[in-house]
């Protein structure tokens, strides 16, 4: 039997069939960039979840089939793995609206933390980019409770979302909307969290991420801790237990299982390496030696944000008119 790969793709289903047994994740990745003609593609990666609802990023130097736990068909997501430092700054309209998809995703889970303000002014812009400017024949009243930009928000704010889309953002076209909530977003403490959940010491829970610019701790709606990449000394994972080094301190961890530490760890150590190397000939193979997983190693890959931005800066083309595909500025939840 063929194993079969049911691709979810932002809000498209994107399917392709595993002819070999042994196909990387790197081709697998490649069909998916090919199929959106998305050049800047070192920001993303391909996420799925395992039987045991632990997540995982799809490691492009091994075959997709000895990764999978679960019998095919496959199904996964196309996701941003490493957030842009400054996502107003890519080149191409196609990364920015899919780093704008994330984003739009990241504030509907509860990711992406913000002061009421700032929520209706991203949601304005959410409603500008996918339903232009306001006309009271085709927008009645309520018409933005159609949308579900939050976990759940007040009447309140609703109204608030109405007001700026009708009398603020009059004549921004969808391309500029969307860049504005990317500009917004990215001054969010939050902005590029990925939360793994965990708990501390005292047996508080408590998220850990990691983001462009270091690595942060979440308790309820703060951030508590926020180390710079630069001040990251070393990551450690022995069972359960997440250990994160700098110059002075020791911050220790419990993750719910050793998979979801493990998990922790590598999403640590890639995104260390993506953030603070300055080529990616630097990277070295570190390793965190546990009694569940006995002399564990890791590489990092891929390239380093700067070899990233530097390569987007020489792109030459005529940009991929993404307005005619059927997934733009489609209403969904």
């Amino acid at each position: 039997m063929i194993p079969r790969t049911v691709f979810q793709l932002c809000h498209v289903d994107f399917c392709v069939s595993l002819f070999q047994r042994d196909a990387k994740g790197q081709w697998l990745f490649e069909q998916v960039c090919q199929h959106l003609n998305l050049l800047e593609k070192d920001y993303f990666g391909i996420r799925f979840v395992d039987p045991d609802k632990q997540r995982h990023w799809l490691e492009f130097s091994k075959a997709i089939t000895k990764q999978m736990r679960s019998q095919p068909p496959y199904t996964m997501c196309l996701r941003v793995k490493f957030y842009p430092p400054d996502p107003a700054a890519l080149k191409e309209e196609i990364t920015r609206y899919l780093v704008f998809l994330q984003i739009k995703r990241d504030l509907y889970h509860g990711r992406l933390l913000c002061k009421s303000s700032d929520a209706a002014t991203l949601a304005a812009f959410i409603l500008q980019a996918e339903i232009g400017d306001y006309d009271p024949g085709k927008h009645p009243e309520g018409y933005s409770s159609k949308f579900q930009f939050f976990p759940k928000h007040s009447e309140r704010l609703e109204r608030r979302i109405a007001e700026i889309h009708k009398s603020e953002l009059i004549g921004q076209s969808p391309e500029t909307a969307e860049l504005n909530f990317l500009k917004k977003a990215q001054t969010l403490e939050t902005y590029g969290v990925d939360p793994h959940p965990c708990k501390d010491v005292s047996g508080n829970a408590a998220f850990l991420a990691f983001t462009p610019f270091g690595f942060v701790v979440l308790q309820g709606n703060r951030r508590i801790h926020f180390l710079k990449w630069n001040e990251v000394t070393k990551l450690k994972f022995e069972g359960k237990t997440f250990h994160i080094y700098d110059q002075k301190i020791i911050l220790t961890y419990f993750a719910p299982t050793p998979e979801a530490c493990k998990h922790l760890w590598k999403c640590g150590v890639e995104n260390q390496a993506f953030y603070q190397f300055e080529k990616s000939s630097q990277v070295r193979t570190v390793s965190s030696s546990n009694l569940f997983f006995k002399g564990s190693r890791f590489r990092y890959n891929g390239k380093v944000a700067k070899e990233v931005m530097e390569q987007s800066a020489k792109i030459r083309r005529e940009p991929p008119e993404i307005h005619s595909l059927s997934y733009k500025y489609k209403i969904s939840t």
